[in-house]
């Protein structure tokens, strides 16, 4: 995931709203490239419910980061991804985060199940992660040698 110039702010660090950016783009891109849909177009979209994001050393432009990505609960309407952000050469995250999902009727907005389609995608990507112990700095299940998902 490229930083941009514009991702910086003033204390010459990447602004933490940019974080939820990466997040966004990793989980829908991941979905997208996982399922072979265009999950804009399906009947039931997974809209945002919860975002958030632990920062731990500062990153900057012009970094090429890597996004780790993997999934902490599959429910019936529902996602929680986590989620690390990895500096060049680093091993441990610079932050990690957390991501949800609901999924809704596109059209109503009413909740619906995860689709089948996403649903298969999360199962293997949840199934391709092994567990680890948590550092106290780090996401209890990604480290640079387990994640999934790299942007």
């Amino acid at each position: 995931m490229p930083t941009r110039w514009a991702d910086n702010d003033h204390y010459g660090h990447a602004n933490n709203v940019v974080y939820y950016s990466w997040f966004d783009t990793t989980v829908n891109g991941w979905l997208m490239q996982a399922t072979g849909l265009d999950t804009r177009d399906l009947p039931a979209i997974g809209v945002v419910a919860e975002t958030g994001c632990r920062f731990l050393r500062q990153v900057s432009f012009p970094d090429a980061l890597q996004i780790g990505l993997t999934v902490e609960r599959l429910g019936r309407s529902s996602v929680v991804y986590e989620l690390a952000v990895f500096s060049p050469g680093e091993e441990e995250p610079a932050a990690v985060g957390r991501f949800v999902h609901v999924y809704v009727d596109s059209a109503s907005r009413a909740t619906v199940a995860v689709p089948d389609a996403v649903r298969a995608a999360v199962e293997r990507l949840d199934a391709s992660v092994t567990p680890r112990r948590a550092a106290p700095t780090s996401s209890p299940r990604l480290s640079r040698g387990r994640r999934r998902r790299s942007a």
